[in-house]
């Protein structure tokens, strides 16, 4: 194995505390991800409300040629989000580039993750990256800048809001030269009862999911949030195109960190994610002002998941 990890980012304590005491409150999405939220997301995928992760599968194994032949000679594949690394896999058994950078935020699971398919991929020089994707990542000065290609799939796109999603594209932009391109994974809209479901599902895996944001903040920043308490709230908003994630207060409660605390009325939410749904039109305009000019998308039969190669 050839693992390298980077010292993961220091957690933003005042960002944490800036988004407690909006109205609405608010949770950055990223801090679902510590390696329990890691654990629960991937039970999630398995989930059989959660069409994306499947379906992403099936684009792949129904277009897998033509994508290869559309993204050619790959040597480094930077995956971003890599999580369990599940998702890549077939990618670099398809595209077979020497190198595989693995980038995420949790970085004890994502080194775990990365080690697992090393052992996979004896011929795969695979690296760990713990990396914030709400700020500029960096890579290890030895990853060569030619053809590489960033893979962001499992429409994890659709969690940041159309600005910073156009941030993020552009920051992608910056890790390849004209040689290089992009491969990312987006929901597009459908059916209400179908997203709805996909985001609270029967057996609660969503629910808890959502409440361990809550967990997590108590060891980012010493509050005292019980996150039972807490219930999970998730709707589609057509108008914006979005599923929205919340957590209620049914009863209210006062939460405390040091320095600081909030009352929450009963009934009141912390907003902890969005999940944007895009057309295809609206997303291939998107990756243009990023500075994507040239793209290509294979979509489902169903029209459900759409993976869109794009290069400068």
């Amino acid at each position: 194995m050839n693992a390298h990890a980077l010292q993961q980012p220091a957690p933003d304590h005042a960002d944490i505390v800036e988004g407690l005491l909006r109205h609405p409150a608010c949770i950055s999405p990223k801090y679902f991800y510590d390696e329990r939220g890691s654990q629960l997301f991937e039970e999630i995928t398995r989930l059989p409300e959660y069409y994306p992760t499947r379906t992403e599968k099936a684009v792949v194994e129904q277009h897998g040629a033509d994508i290869a032949q559309a993204v050619g000679t790959v040597q480094t594949v930077i995956e971003l989000g890599a999580g369990n690394c599940e998702k890549v896999r077939a990618l670099c058994r398809l595209l077979r580039p020497e190198r595989f950078v693995g980038v995420d935020i949790s970085e004890d699971f994502l080194r775990g993750a990365v080690a697992r398919l090393q052992e996979e991929l004896p011929w795969l020089q695979a690296q760990a990256v713990a990396g914030d994707l709400t700020r500029a990542v960096a890579l290890p000065q030895d990853v060569p800048r030619a053809r590489r290609l960033v893979f962001y799939p499992g429409s994890s796109i659709g969690n940041f809001d159309p600005p910073q999603a156009l941030a993020l594209l552009s920051r992608m932009r910056g890790l390849v030269d004209r040689d290089g391109g992009i491969l990312v994974g987006f929901d597009l809209p459908k059916d209400t009862a179908v997203l709805e479901a996909a985001y609270d599902d029967a057996a609660g895996v969503t629910a808890a999911f959502n409440r361990n944001a809550l967990a997590h903040v108590n060891r980012l920043i010493g509050s005292d949030f019980a996150p039972q308490e807490w219930q999970h709230r998730a709707f589609f908003d057509r108008r914006l195109s979005r599923i929205e994630m919340h957590l209620e207060s049914p009863q209210g409660a006062h939460v405390r960190w040091p320095g600081g605390s909030r009352v929450f009325a009963p009934g009141e939410r912390i907003h902890t994610e969005n999940s944007y749904k895009y057309t295809l039109p609206a997303f291939q305009a998107m990756l243009a002002r990023a500075g994507f000019s040239r793209a290509r998308a294979w979509t489902d039969d169903r029209g459900w998941f759409a993976l869109v190669h794009a290069r400068p």
